[in-house]
């Protein structure tokens, strides 16, 4: 239980934060991958888990030895007056992923059920709302449980795709050249990704050791890229012809015939609408908590699910009403440039060797 608790929950929970949307679609694989092609897509791929392993050893190491595991207060000691560029870029990244999942929720409920868009998205934030509420062990627990249920769904889809599908599978990597895209698509795929790594720095409180904060950061890097791989490679079974496809995944399993497949993926979906939303804005919370205890203030608990609310609200209103969230999307490879450069580079370089000076000792 200690072995699971310390190296494998953090790597579910960065997996429940960056699944939400476009990743458990389909949307995002083939927006980063498919023009490098069924092999030159795996390659990025393991690239992405690769450099994210590496960078959340480092981020795991570093909140463990600073202590710091609210994203302010990680981002202060990384970067110091500098931190607050970051948070900037992670509001507005904010602003754009509670827009995409609230609208996405709506919609996945109106096609499935009939029932009108508010409803999906009322539902999504009363289920936010109820986990921010009890807390951070509340969030472990459910973004875990839910975790293991999307990894048995990946690998019944990735099973059902060859048993059906298999020859087509084969063809289309028989036939494939790689693409000279896959490493640089990889090196985005994992800047997009970790922009939400300090939001999921209260699932490794638990580390005593720097073997156990690397071991997790590594095995986190690995836990997020296998549903990634198998979900691709069984992509490519309607390879070429998927890439049009808005909704990719809704086309693979409309392939298979299975209407119990179906349902079970988007009440799945619909799960990590609600883990990605508690995740960041857990965080969020953590967050505006420990601002307010430098100022000798406790927050009470009921303070936590209404900040969750208002966020998701405004969110809501900036993406319909306002354009907000259009704007920042169309602007989303600069704001992932920004995370990469306030981010990613300090923490492999002023960070390690912050951690190297704070705790020579392996």
């Amino acid at each position: 239980m200690s072995f699971f608790r310390k190296y494998l929950i953090p790597g579910f929970i960065f997996q429940s934060v960056v699944i939400g949307g476009g990743y458990a679609t389909g949307r995002e694989l083939i927006e980063f991958f498919f023009s490098s092609g069924p092999i030159g897509g795996v390659l990025g791929l393991l690239t992405s888990g690769l450099i994210m392993g590496v960078v959340l050893a480092a981020a795991f190491e570093f909140a463990r030895v600073h202590r710091a595991y609210d994203y302010r207060q990680f981002c202060k000691d990384l970067l110091g007056r500098y931190w607050v560029i970051y948070e900037i870029a992670f509001l507005l990244l904010l602003m754009l992923i509670l827009s995409v999942i609230a609208s996405a929720a709506g919609e996945l409920i109106h096609a499935s059920l009939g029932l009108p868009v508010i409803v999906g998205t009322l539902a999504l934030m009363m289920l936010i709302g109820l986990l921010t509420y009890f807390g951070a062990e509340a969030i472990k627990g459910v973004l875990t449980a839910w975790s293991l249920l999307l990894y048995a769904l990946y690998a019944a889809l990735f099973g059902l795709t060859f048993y059906y599908m298999g020859d087509s599978v084969a063809q289309s990597y028989q036939e494939a050249t790689i693409g000279s895209t896959w490493a640089s698509a990889g090196l985005l795929y994992s800047g997009y990704n970790l922009a939400v790594l300090p939001a999921v720095l209260f699932a490794v409180k638990d580390q005593k050791s720097r073997q156990e904060s690397i071991g997790a950061g590594v095995i986190a890097g690995v836990l997020v890229v296998i549903p990634a791989i198998l979900f691709f490679v069984s992509m490519m079974s309607m390879y070429p012809d998927i890439e049009n496809s808005p909704v990719p995944s809704v086309v693979l399993i409309n392939a298979l015939q299975i209407p119990i497949l179906s349902a079970v993926f988007q009440i799945v979906i619909f799960g990590t609408f609600v883990e990605t939303g508690a995740a960041l804005l857990h965080s969020v919370n953590d967050r505006i908590e420990s601002s307010a205890r430098e100022f000798g203030v406790t927050l009470p608990k009921n303070f936590r699910p209404v900040i969750a609310l208002f966020l998701l609200t405004l969110a809501v209103v900036l993406g319909t009403n306002f354009g907000l969230v259009e704007l920042i999307a169309k602007g989303y490879n600069a704001l992932t440039l920004v995370f990469i450069l306030v981010l990613i580079v300090p923490l492999l370089t002023i960070g390690v060797w912050r951690v190297k000076r704070a705790s020579p000792q392996i």
